[in-house]
């Protein structure tokens, strides 16, 4: 029948799954799609069409974008929460178990690129819009984990130096390594794990004492 325009088929909808399952899916394509869009251009069309859902149907799971943002964010944290409390509680010298979680920090961020985006390369608007508050709700929990550990390393002759920005050093170190690395896949990097390790031996080797 030529000169008939067939209309294109709509993405076939989904079958109704479990609840927390379907958040996870719908989180799973926000994050996708916060990064490739810009949060601006993510729309809860995109999400929904995405996940094989109608706008309609994804608001009886949230609310709005900010709300999956919070959610994104907040589970990215947790994460690496659950993974700090099985360190903190090893039996070993406290700058192995420092050294441990910098490394799982920068596991975290090469393992999960978009949700280490959206909570730790937070832009203004996604400031706002909850990346911010979950930050300082529960990231703050992160930092005051790894400063203990810190203390704990001072207090017992193995590092030297003021304990928050001995801190601080370690933990923007391991960030400015996973930030560069997925915000630059142009530039010829090493191999990322020989980059990791042998950043942290040089800077833990300038930190411990001898």
């Amino acid at each position: 029948m030529s000169g008939v325009l067939i209309p294109a088929p709509r993405s076939a909808r989904k079958p109704k799954g479990e609840g927390h399952v379907r958040r996870a899916e719908i989180l799973t394509a926000a994050e996708r799609i916060f990064v490739e869009h810009g949060y601006e251009g993510a729309t809860i069309r995109k999400i929904a069409d995405e996940v094989g859902l109608s706008s309609t149907a994804l608001y009886m799971h949230f609310a709005d974008k900010s709300e999956m943002l919070h959610e994104i964010c907040r589970g990215a944290f947790e994460a690496l929460i659950v993974s700090h409390r099985e360190i903190l509680v090893a039996d070993e010298p406290p700058e192995a178990r420092l050294r441990r979680m910098i490394e799982a920090y920068v596991h975290f961020g090469f393992e999960n690129p978009n949700a280490y985006r959206l909570t730790y390369l937070t832009r203004p608007v996604e400031a706002r819009e909850g990346a911010q508050s979950v930050a300082q709700e529960t990231g703050v929990e992160l930092f005051r984990a790894f400063v203990s550990v810190v203390e704990e390393a001072v207090a017992a002759g193995r590092m030297r130096g003021d304990p928050a920005t001995i801190a601080q050093v370690i933990w923007a170190a391991g960030h400015g390594v996973v930030s560069l690395i997925i915000t630059k896949p142009y530039f010829e990097w090493a191999d990322r794990d020989e980059l990791t390790r042998t950043m942290l031996d040089a800077l833990f080797a300038g930190l411990l004492r001898s």
